[in-house]
């Protein structure tokens, strides 16, 4: 046998074809893409806009949590007018002046003038035309309750306008039942002029 018989015949034959890569390829750029598309994203809704508002009100939680901590000093001031209320009791203590007699009797003297000629009405008058009457000379009567008088005569006072109420309560009820109304005046102009001369008229 022979060198030439031993070796094999060697030819030249088309190389195998490489594989594609061509899914590899599509596969980077679709993540380089979806990349970009998520970048853009991010930068359109986080970076601020002029037109929306959105971005200002995400933030705006912040500066609204700091004011939520000066609230709390605002306590403090409304503790310190709380004391302000203290003077009101300081407005009583007027009221407890002991006016003069001449003061007094300048404040009562037209009421109690005036009584002796509404019961002279009173006393002509027939039946319910009085009423209207004694409804004036009670209300000066409340009148007379309510003036302050000095306390040298205070407690003959208001007893002496506590007594004479009632007379003018038990004329009314006289006239209204139309019987006694003649001796309930008399009660009354009494009273009245117990008063006047409690009073100095």
């Amino acid at each position: 046998m022979t060198v030439d018989e031993s070796q094999p015949e060697l030819r030249w034959a088309p190389l195998p074809p490489q594989p594609k890569r061509t899914g590899r390829v599509w596969l980077i750029v679709g993540l380089s893409v979806a990349a970009l598309v998520a970048v853009g994203l991010l930068l359109f809704f986080l970076l601020p806009r002029g037109d929306s508002p959105t971005p200002s009100e995400s933030a705006s939680p912040t500066p609204t949590a700091t004011p939520t901590s000066t609230p709390t000093p605002t306590p403090t001031p409304t503790a310190t007018t709380a004391p302000e209320p203290e003077p009101t009791p300081a407005l009583t203590p007027p009221p407890a002046t002991d006016p003069t007699m001449e003061v007094f009797r300048g404040q009562v003297s037209g009421w109690l003038n005036s009584a002796p000629r509404g019961l002279d009405i009173i006393a002509g008058a027939s039946g319910q035309d009085a009423l209207p009457v004694v409804d004036t000379l009670q209300q000066d009567a409340q009148r007379l309750s309510d003036a302050q008088a000095p306390s040298s005569i205070a407690s003959k006072w208001y007893d002496g306008v506590t007594d004479y109420a009632q007379r003018l309560t038990q004329l009314r009820t006289a006239i209204t039942n139309e019987s006694g109304v003649a001796g309930a005046v008399d009660a009354a102009r009494q009273s009245v002029n117990a008063l006047r001369s409690l009073a100095g008229l």
